[in-house]
């Protein structure tokens, strides 16, 4: 039984929940065994249940759950299929560990034997491998005996005659176990309020501020009724001197309309002091201590590194720092596996630590603290450091290509280690190596819409931060429109906003780039990663390059989207700054790159809520297929011919507008020669020009098969068919006339033959 009651009742509620998760789990994949997610799913479940375990050093149920884990790893990497039977197996070990928690925590014997557990589980092995070499034998021994007449629980001469379906309860009675008998054997103790019903009441509370804020905007529009009032009355007073009637009924207007304003401001002073009691005291009622999960870690890190022959001490800090329950909840998973992921893989031995100059002593600190925004918490240790040789092969190995791990930043590759399967351990052990443990940590903290980033220097220990946010109901958002809607982007991600003159966006590979705090960052459009290209449903904003040259500014954004990453993000206008409450996300919005939820603002406008991290992988990958052709555009090489100097500069402008690099010549022969000497995509050409016109320069291109397949476009003032044949003989691939032009048209066209 667990000595420390406020570790036992936390054990009953975290065994309970992965315990009743593994057996839904189960139950799906009893419909479809070969689901992968499903698998990874359960082996998480089980890899928290054993650490928890193994914390408070209840070994029977991390026994049971090792060897569960081994079932689920051999049947994802198909070494065993996961038959009906022995996913009744996985079934009583579920069982059995739900009769060892509960003997943990009421201290009455569970009469499992381990033992006989692992015992049954060897003897379904041997069941299933000899009933696999007897699927494999020569087609003369399965010949003597007749198909579908073999005794089912035979598997050879040297096995004892193997239960089917309900018989390995023989084995060991304690095996198997009925829902009900489980849920008989815990009582009712204590009465716990679920975070659900906590989570609907600062919903509730939510939605009061949102009611909040919404009667302070009728108070302001009442104050505005009051002083419009009170100019109308005072004119009509001034024109009707002798009606005394009149000024009587202004005047009682105008006192009634003064007690309803002063009526509806109380009432709104008083509203905000309501629901902002109402909203300190839920989140009061759910806050807890992080020394709740802090102080049991101290005598996980001795134990864990005895058995390794290590020695390292336990630095806590903060524990006095309160969290929301729920996240204190799910946060007590991850900080476990980064604390067991230190130990195993982090210190080295003291013998190799005195060779390197440092104390035989290795030290982890645990650090809580809170910010405006969120909860930290770091975990910090002295030993050697992350290896990014190690991940960069460990990435190889699990089928990352060279090329991908060549354009990756340092950043980049220490944030693999959270990848699920991911691990540098060259062999599995109970501790590490199965490449779950910081799978777990990354899901958890994304469903905890929180963030985690690793710091690493090679031979001084390695730091991993988590952030999360201070409550799960309600967050500061900061208002943006693009292409005249609205969207809520959440301010931790926000690192600065400014006015960016868009003549600073300069081209790196192909890509807009900005200089912002002596980095370069890619920068995109909201409304470009959004890929909403249709707009014309909408009242448009102008875009910035639209306005005149002394206006071309635009708001910016510069956006943390994880991992130590950066991107600036253009919008079209700051709005305003709110606390918003977070709808969850509707299966509307659930498939669209970017869109993490809704929420209703003050003003009771519907506002989707922004997921910078993904937007800033919509921006790595190039996002709208518009974008990656706008991208594409500009880096291509124009070569204009024309003789005319104020053609040539306007032509000039007009495609440099369009994105394109523009090269010019005066005529055909500087034309020939300067494409003799360079490397481009097209060629605008005039007709009519000295020494070489349009249609010769056109021929001389087509006759160098180098530039048969160079779009040549002739933009001239003849206009008729014949002129307009004879261009295309010449093989110019559009003929566009200037009594007719459009710089639309040659947009398309150039487009469109590039």
């Amino acid at each position: 039984m667990i000595e420390d009651l406020e570790m036992r009742e936390l054990f009953r509620i975290e065994s309970g929940e992965h315990l009743q998760l593994l057996e839904e789990g189960l139950l799906h994949l009893e419909k479809t065994p070969q689901t992968v997610a499903i698998i990874e799913e359960l082996f998480r479940e089980a890899h928290s249940l054993k650490g928890a375990s193994r914390m408070l050093a209840l070994e029977d149920i991390e026994t049971v759950a090792h060897r569960f884990e081994d079932l689920l790893g051999e049947a994802k990497s198909g070494r065993r299929k996961l038959t009906q039977q022995a996913i009744n197996v996985m079934y009583r070990c579920v069982d059995s560990m739900a009769r060892l928690a509960e003997e943990a925590v009421s201290g009455e014997k569970s009469g499992v034997e381990v033992g006989e557990i692992l015992a049954a589980l060897e003897l379904q092995e041997t069941q299933e491998d000899a009933e696999k070499a007897r699927e494999e034998g020569d087609s003369e021994e399965s010949a003597e005996e007749p198909e579908g007449e073999e005794d089912p629980s035979s598997c050879g001469a040297d096995v004892e005659p193997a239960p089917a379906a309900g018989a390995i309860a023989a084995v060991s009675p304690c095996l198997h176990l009925p829902a009900s008998a489980r849920l008989d054997s815990f009582s009712i103790d204590t009465i716990r309020v679920e975070t659900r019903k906590l989570d609907q009441l600062m919903t509730l509370a939510g939605e009061l501020t949102v009611a909040k804020h919404r009667v302070a905007r009728r108070c302001t529009d009442m104050d505005g009724l009051a002083d419009a009032w009170e100019r109308i009355a005072t004119t009509l007073c001034l024109k009707a001197r002798r009606d005394t009637e009149l000024e009587q009924w202004t005047s009682e207007f105008s006192t009634l309309l003064d007690q309803v304003k002063r009526s509806t401001s109380d009432d709104n002073s008083r509203l905000e002091t309501v629901s902002g009691a109402i909203e300190e005291a839920i989140l009061e009622v759910r806050l807890l201590p992080l020394s709740t999960i802090f102080n049991s870690l101290p005598r996980m890190v001795r134990d864990l590194s005895l058995e390794q022959g290590k020695t390292v001490q336990t630095i806590v800090e903060g524990g006095e720092t309160c969290a929301d329950k729920r996240v204190l909840e799910e946060l007590k998973s991850p900080l476990i596996h980064i604390v067991r992921n230190a130990v195993d893989h982090g210190f080295e031995l003291p013998a190799e630590r005195a060779e390197f100059g440092k104390p035989r002593n290795g030290t982890i600190s645990i650090r809580a603290y809170r910010t405006a925004e969120n909860i930290v918490v770091e975990v910090q240790d002295d030993g050697r450091g992350l290896d990014l040789e190690a991940v960069r092969r460990a990435a190889r190995k699990s089928g990352r290509r060279e090329e991908e791990l060549a354009d990756m930043t340092d950043d980049q590759l220490r944030g693999l280690i959270f990848a699920s399967g991911f691990s540098t351990s060259p062999f599995i052990s109970d501790l590490s190596g199965r490449g779950v443990g910081l799978d777990v940590v990354h899901t958890n903290v994304e469903r905890l819409k929180g963030t985690v980033t690793v710091e690493s220097t090679p031979g001084n220990g390695c730091t991993l931060k988590i952030a999360l946010p201070l409550t799960l109901a309600t967050g500061r958002v900061l208002i943006v429109a693009a292409r005249g809607v609205s969207y809520a982007l959440p301010v931790e991600y926000v690192r600065k906003s400014y006015q960016l003159d868009l003549g600073s966006i300069f081209s790196i590979d192909g890509r807009d780039a900005v200089h912002s705090e002596g980095q370069t960052v890619a920068v995109a459009r909201l409304s470009d990663l959004l890929s909403f290209a249709r707009t014309d449903f909408l009242h448009e904003a102008p875009l910035p390059e639209e306005e005149g040259a002394g206006e071309a500014k635009s708001p910016c954004l510069i956006i943390n989207s994880g991992g130590g990453r950066r991107f600036a993000l253009l919008v079209d206008e700051l709005l305003d700054e709110q606390e918003i409450v977070l709808k969850p996300q509707s299966s509307l919005l659930k498939h669209i790159p970017g869109i993490s939820g809704a929420t209703i603002l003050g003003s009771g406008d519907v506002c989707m809520i922004l997921n910078p991290p993904e937007l800033g992988a919509a921006l790595r990958q190039d996002g709208l297929a518009q974008t990656a052709v706008a991208e594409h555009e500009r880096k291509k090489t124009v070569l204009v011919a024309e003789d005319s100097l104020t053609t040539r500069t306007q032509m000039k402008r007009i495609l440099e507008g369009f994105g394109y690099e523009v090269t010019t010549a005066v005529d055909g022969l500087d034309a020939l020669a300067k494409l003799g000497s360079g490397s481009f995509d097209a060629l605008v050409s005039d007709i009519t020009m000295p020494n070489m016109d349009g249609l010769a320069l056109t021929q001389k291109v087509r006759q160098n098969r180098k530039y048969g397949e160079l779009p040549i476009i002739l933009v001239t003032m003849l206009s008729k068919d014949e002129d307009k044949r004879r261009g295309m003989e010449a093989g110019a691939n559009a003929y566009i006339t200037k009594p007719a032009f459009d710089q639309k048209l040659l947009f398309e066209t150039m487009r469109r033959l590039i």
